[in-house]
Parts: C-alpha cells; structure tokens; sequence
C-alpha cells in the first residue's frame, strides 16, 4: 500500500503533450511544471497540486489504495473545469504501476491508461494514452519527467 511513498515531496515536470488527440498527429507542445506531493492515510493514499505556470492553471491529483480490492485508483481534477475526472485503477509489478479507466474525450468514449515509474530516487516518469479501440491500439499523448526539486516545500 505504499507503493506512492517514493513521489513525497517537491518536484519539477517538464511535460510533453501532443497538440491534437486522437487525429494521428504527431506535434508535441513541452511546458514545465512544479508538483508537490504529500502522503495521506499513513502512505495509503497522497495528494499532489501541480501548477503549469506558463499555461496558467494547476490540476490536483487524489490516489487511494483500496484496502480490500488491494489496488489503486487515480483521481484529477483541473482549474479549468472544476470537476473530478473518472479515475483510473490499477497496481504496482515490477516497479512499474499500470493504471486503467473509462472516459471521454471531446464527447468520444475513450480507454485511458497511465504509466507511472520510479527511475530513480530523485527521477519518475508518468505517461497517458488513449484508446478508442478497447485497448487494441494506443495513442501516447502526454509525458511528464519528474525531476526532485532542489529545495523541498513539501512538510
């Protein structure tokens, strides 16, 4: 149930996202980001708010380790829109967390899937893709690099 513990604390993102979903496009945008992250429930849980100070927004993230089904789920919220997206479930193997849900994008059901990885101490990764298939094909679409920021603000 701890498996989170390793993204506590202070970080800097640089984000790379694809421009246009689900078009078979190939422009990516790359803006940075500053998450901080703090545990909730003794580790069964944490809450991060991340700002995107050159779009000017910030989004939150809620994950919670179910006790009985013995997994994860994954909640975010934006600025923009005020409201809780669908979350996405799943568990850690291998060092690699795998995280699936149901939503929609521009009123198209899609699959989501999330990706994180501990690279290393000071170093994680966190991808998203869509599927419109079922999980027969995927689309990458955002990529973020987490890199510890030098003066922790995470208490």
């Amino acid at each position: 149930m701890n498996d989170f513990d390793f993204l506590h604390g202070s970080w800097d993102v640089a984000n790379r996202r694809l421009t246009e979903l689900l078009v078979g496009g190939d422009s990516w945008e790359e803006f940075p980001g500053h998450a901080v992250v703090r545990p909730l429930f003794g580790g069964s849980g944490n809450i991060d708010e991340i700002t995107f100070p050159t779009l000017g927004h910030q989004g939150v993230t809620l994950r919670l380790f179910d006790q009985v089904r013995r997994d994860w789920s994954i909640h975010w919220a934006d600025s923009r829109t005020g409201r809780l997206d669908p979350p996405v479930v799943g568990t850690f193997a291998g060092g690699r967390g795998d995280f699936y849900g149901e939503d929609t994008y521009r009123g198209r059901p899609v699959r989501v899937h999330f990706v994180w990885r501990r690279l290393t101490a000071d170093s994680a990764r966190w991808e998203q893709e869509f599927s419109v298939d079922g999980g027969q094909s995927w689309e990458l679409n955002w990529v973020m690099e987490f890199s510890r920021a030098q003066s922790e603000d995470a208490s």
